[in-house]
């Protein structure tokens, strides 16, 4: 099977030895950073430094004019990634040999939700999720579309990634977090996802909806989760807590929101690209899902998309929905962290590998080959040079 690593261009700028070391590992593929959320990122091996500090969701290379006088834009990124970084680190790899393709994230930027509050998403209680921004919003929603196309066909790029393509919610990693006191399952979740911005209210609206009582009624049912309940977890606990009228409403406007926002995108990604550019798209089989994998139909995303990157941390159970609908040029790619550091497993790649290629997997995605140490490259390379 194919493999990719994902890298940052920081990883690769200013370390002459990057390129080399990375396709040492076996892989045929990087996929780089060009457009990416705020973070603080280790690079173990950078002869200039070893921690990287990106203060804000940005683009990782020159804007175009496209975002002249438009109230919504990117930002370019500050001094950990100056110019174009990203075209820089692809010229770099391109001359090891690497196939470079863009990695893009889209619907997750503190920054946009910092400069423009009225573009996250609300809970029920009122709550704004600055990283989340709801894309139910036209404006929004165009912002999305347009950095889509620009971010990911980069000059030199074979295809992109897109990631986060779809409804964020609660569950983000924020600076120094704090959420994890009550465990919500994924009921729990999906109600504190539930955004009651002024477009989301008319969509609820469409769909025979009172915004006003349904927002009363999540607040409700959310309740005896804060008292400690438990969470009876999947659709089921959703319509437990809310009533299955309700609940299916709710999921009915989330669901086409999200799909059509992804048919956009990723038409305008074609429409931008060279002939042969691949597209394919961060997912979770499940449509309610919500963040970085965002849930999709499996057979709708693989009908406007060339595949799907499925994460496999738990698992690569993921994969059988979208293995099964029989579409047998799809990219099927397995997500595999091989991080020790951050909870991955680099040691059981062979076997995860050949575990996730029986459940139709057609390549492996590799997260992340900055971050790794150096006996988990290792790792990684035993397993590789196994295949």
């Amino acid at each position: 099977m194919k493999a990719s690593t994902f890298v940052y261009p920081w990883d690769v700028n200013g370390d002459p030895a990057a390129p080399a070391r990375i396709a040492s590992l076996g892989v045929e593929q990087v996929t780089l950073a060009a457009a990416y959320h705020s973070t603080r990122a280790l690079t173990p091996r950078h002869p200039r430094h070893r921690i990287v500090t990106a203060e804000y969701a940005a683009v990782l290379y020159p804007a175009d004019a496209r975002w002249e006088g438009r109230r919504l834009r990117p930002h370019p990124a500050g001094d950990w990634a100056p110019g174009d970084a990203w075209g820089e680190a692809a010229e770099a790899l391109e001359d090891a040999g690497l196939e470079v393709h863009t990695w893009v994230v889209l619907a997750h930027s503190s920054r946009l939700g910092a400069d423009h509050p009225d573009t996250s998403v609300v809970n029920a209680y009122g709550d704004r999720y600055p990283w989340a921004p709801c894309i139910a919003q036209p404006a929004t929603r165009a912002y999305l579309v347009d950095l889509a196309a620009e971010a990911a066909v980069r000059p030199g790029a074979r295809g992109t990634e897109l990631e986060s393509l779809g409804w964020y919610g609660l569950q983000h990693l924020h600076a120094h977090d704090k959420t994890g006191g009550v465990g919500l399952g994924d009921a729990g979740q999906y109600l504190m996802a539930l955004c009651f911005c002024p477009a989301c209210r008319a969509g609820y609206g469409a769909g025979g909806l009172d915004a006003d009582a349904l927002a009363a009624a999540v607040r409700e049912a959310l309740e005896p989760l804060w008292r400690g309940a438990p969470d009876d977890g999947g659709w089921a606990g959703v319509e437990k807590l809310l009533g299955e009228e309700t609940a299916a409403a709710t999921r009915a406007w989330r669901d086409d929101t999200a799909r059509t926002l992804q048919e956009t995108a990723i038409a305008a990604v074609r429409a931008a690209a060279p002939e042969g550019f691949q597209v394919l798209l961060h997912a979770d089989p499940v449509t309610y899902h919500v963040g970085a994998n965002p849930g999709v139909d499996p057979a709708h995303i693989l009908s406007v998309a060339d595949g799907v990157v499925v994460p496999c941390a738990g698992g690569p159970g993921l994969l059988t929905p979208f293995a099964e609908q029989g579409r047998a040029d799809a990219v099927i790619a397995a997500n595999f962290g091989v991080v020790s550091g951050m909870g991955g497993s680099p040691g059981t790649l062979t076997a995860d590998a050949a575990r996730a290629r029986d459940l139709g997997a057609t390549e492996i995605r590799l997260y992340h080959a900055g971050l790794a140490s150096d006996a988990d490259l290792t790792a990684v390379a035993e397993a590789l040079a196994a295949r």
